[in-house]
């Protein structure tokens, strides 16, 4: 059996105890067929294609901006970022920056983003809140000036709601 598998796994040889790649494993009759062939997948062709392998797997999670910067996102999750003062407790935000949604085994990246006709992913906002307390000491040395500020910074937490991945519209033909 010869496969040619274009990545490496440095795993240990139970055998001879050395570093061995998958081509080399695939030709060892004590590597089980089944467990190797697993790893191996086929590119999808089609963005739609590949939306359908990812939306038949039981999980899938988002990287998406929100106020600037990057998070991974799974369905449920609590994110905490520093506070959005135009929202209400009980808002729904639409998130529409999404670079990459994925599963446990296939991935589609954007260039830079994906479409938000193609996911979507809502976030509701569940409170405000303020972080612990920060105290910032100032002194000048040998100047008898000493200065202490006090501070909270305020931030907010959004519940992340499922992740939709709509299926296309099919035009009839006529």
């Amino acid at each position: 059996m010869n496969v040619v598998v274009s990545w490496v796994d440095f795993g240990m040889d139970r055998n001879r105890g050395n570093v061995r790649n998958f081509t080399e494993a695939a030709n060892d009759q004590s590597i089980k067929t089944a467990s190797f062939c697993r790893n191996l997948h086929v590119a999808p062709e089609t963005t739609a294609s590949a939306l359908d392998l990812i939306r038949s797997q039981p999980s899938q999670y988002v990287v998406a901006t929100i106020v600037g910067r990057k998070y991974v996102l799974a369905p449920r999750d609590v994110l905490t970022i520093p506070r959005l003062r135009d929202v209400k407790v009980g808002d729904v935000l639409a998130l529409d920056e999404i670079h990459e949604l994925g599963s446990r085994e296939y991935t589609l990246r954007g260039n830079p983003s994906i479409s938000p006709s193609k996911v979507k992913v809502e976030a509701t906002v569940v409170e405000h809140t303020k972080g612990a307390m920060e105290f910032i000491f100032k002194k000048k040395r040998r100047k008898g000036y000493q200065k202490t500020k006090k501070h909270k910074q305020t931030y907010t937490r959004l519940r992340i709601g499922d992740i939709e991945i709509p299926l296309p519209l099919v035009q009839p033909v006529i």
